[in-house]
């Protein structure tokens, strides 16, 4: 694991010095070793941090490069099916002088060219340079675990794991992308391949970019999600499931490092610890709760830690946690206003206290159907539920969810085209989206059944661009290697195959899941209220916390927001619009003012 970077010049040389600069701001991605490589003419530059586990060694810190020194490589991240493919390539006479990714990467793509990444199962982001094509292929894993970023202008391609190393190079200007703020507000986050930058760009999950000498640029999708509904027998339906989840726990733990696992005390990690704890005794276990919340995850993980003998460790928040906003905003160096943010990574710090690697269950809501929308909205809503709606505005029509009701139900404070109007000054507010849910409705298809509707763009727009975005950050910014045993392509192939009623409940919620931990758990922790990894609502309702950190506004002075919109959303106490407001506040104190 580790962060990369990249500068391909078409005319000057590379300045050596500022390259290195550009690759050291990664260091909490790599604290433990770095390299860099320069071609004969300067023209290239390849650069990384590594971070080292027990199986380490000097290699690991070299930019790869092919025996006949035409393709080099840095990779970042980790293939699951890596015994399988060099069993693959050896057979095919490819000879290995270390165990490392990287090295993998060359051979494959040296054998099958770019249809490789077919062929590869992991979490990644990677280079490949062609020297004698003259060509760059940047690259990004189907899910989108694994972040990488791009400039390009007609001179100068940059790329790096993590926008901050392409803005340390002080010729990359640091302008806003004006369609970027209306977007951020609509979707929490910036959508691929668009940045908070004017003329920086992420690539999204599932596709590579192809650069020639040229610097012309080819975008490429090499993975699409299949919805194919195959007939299959309920009864060694559970048990199929079971053996993936398995297999995939002991390809991710194949590792000489002692790994952790997050646990909440919901399905998703109990299954990770559950199948965990058969192969490995005494494991780590860590999970985030809030203090005086008689709802908070710690309580019930504390429960399933003692029925499967895990070393469990939890750490509790309050609202001086909070805080933390100032120094999370160098690591997520472009605004993401999910509240969860703050308890992700207070648990990454506190597992990196004890652990280099965990697992965490990613995944496991999008393919088994946990998130609300999956249920409540589509089939039924309870009382509670339309008392909550309307408690907070949500218009949430039974039994006929659709796209817009979808982005209401995700935007945790929905600013729409009226109220981005009186959010934003007009130089912003003229380059909203006509359609603000535009993002979504490329990835909706009505031919397939509602709740593999609303799944895939689970899994494209909120897990691949703001769930894994959030856990990458945030784990990096510890130096921990997050593992994500349910996103593999596998499970994912099985669970989208499956017709509703194999795996959809109308009153059970992961039905599979639960069938598979319930001879193991009791009822009160089976049947208890999914909630999200956020703490109470209080917690985010400190107006004055609001008030005092919205004073004096950088964006108001910079014209960006109106202070009338700031001091009605205080007024009417809307936390949910504050957040956003606030998150961007401080994102832009950090990085432009």
């Amino acid at each position: 694991m580790c962060g990369i970077t990249g500068w391909w010049t078409k005319n000057s040389k590379i300045n050596r010095e500022l390259f290195n600069s550009m690759r050291d701001t990664l260091t909490h991605r790599g604290p433990d070793g770095y390299d860099s490589y320069f071609s004969s003419d300067e023209k290239l530059a390849l650069g990384h941090r590594i971070l080292a586990f027990n199986n380490f060694s000097k290699s690991d810190t070299q930019v790869t490069c092919s025996e006949n020194k035409n393709v080099y490589s840095v990779f970042n991240g980790k293939i699951y099916n890596y015994k399988k493919l060099r069993i693959l390539l050896e057979e095919k006479s490819h000879i290995f002088k270390s165990n490392s990714d990287d090295e993998l990467i060359i051979h494959a793509y040296q054998e099958w060219g770019m249809k490789f990444l077919e062929k590869i199962d992991g979490m990644f982001a990677f280079a490949i340079f062609d020297n004698k094509l003259q060509k760059l292929f940047l690259v990004k894993d189907r899910f989108g675990v694994k972040p990488l970023y791009y400039f390009c202008d007609k001179e100068n391609l940059i790329f790096a794991s993590e926008i901050k190393a392409i803005i340390k190079n002080p010729e990359i200007k640091r302008e806003i992308n004006k369609k970027s703020i209306s977007e951020y507000f609509i979707y929490r986050y910036i959508p691929s391949p668009n940045t908070i930058f004017q003329d920086i760009f992420k690539i999204p999950p599932a596709h590579y970019i192809e650069i020639d000498k040229n610097f012309n640029i080819s975008h490429k999708k090499y993975f699409e999600l299949k919805i194919d509904i195959k007939k299959q027998r309920k009864s060694k339906l559970i048990k199929e499931i079971e053996e993936l989840i398995r297999n995939s726990i002991k390809e991710q733990i194949d590792s000489d490092t002692d790994i952790a696992s997050f646990l909440s005390g919901g399905f998703d990690s109990s299954i990770l610890v559950k199948y965990f704890s058969e192969i490995k005794k005494e494991i780590n276990t860590f999970s985030i709760g809030f203090e005086n919340w008689e709802k908070s995850e710690h309580l019930f993980a504390e429960k399933v830690s003692k029925i499967y003998k895990t070393n469990h460790f939890s750490k509790l928040l309050n609202q001086e946690s909070l805080n933390i906003l100032d120094e999370l905003m160098y690591y997520y160096d472009e605004p993401i206003a999910d509240i969860s943010i703050i308890p992700t990574y207070f648990a990454c710090k506190l597992a990196s206290q004890h652990n280099k690697i965990i697992l965490s269950g990613e995944g496991a809501d999008e393919f088994f159907a946990g998130y609300g929308w999956h249920k409540e909205y589509l089939w039924e809503i309870s009382k509670a539920e339309l008392t909550k709606a309307k408690k907070w505005n949500w218009d949430l029509p039974i039994n006929n969810f659709d796209i817009d009701s979808y982005a209401k139900a995700m935007a945790m404070g929905e600013f729409d085209e009226k109220e981005l109007k009186f959010l934003l000054t007009e130089k912003y507010h003229q380059y909203t989206p006509t359609d603000t849910k535009e993002f979504y409705r490329k990835y909706f298809n009505e031919n397939i059944d509602k709740p593999k509707r609303f799944q895939a763009i689970d899994i494209k727009a909120f897990m691949g661009e703001l769930l894994l975005t959030k856990m990458d950050r945030a784990s990096m910014a510890n130096s921990l290697e997050v593992r994500m045993p349910f996103l593999n392509k596998e499970i994912c192939e099985k669970m989208l195959s499956l017709d509703t009623e194999k795996y959809f409940d109308k009153k059970k919620q992961k039905i599979i899941l639960y069938k598979l931990l319930q001879k193991d758990l009791p009822k009160k922790i089976l049947n208890r209220k999914k909630q999200g990894f956020t703490g109470p609502d209080e917690f985010y309702m400190n107006f004055e916390f609001y008030e005092k950190n919205l004073n004096n506004s950088k964006l108001v002075e910079a014209e960006i927001i109106n202070q009338s919109a700031i001091n009605h959303y205080i007024k009417q106490k809307d936390h949910w619009r504050l957040w956003k407001i606030l998150v961007l506040e401080k994102w832009f104190k950090k990085w432009i003012a």
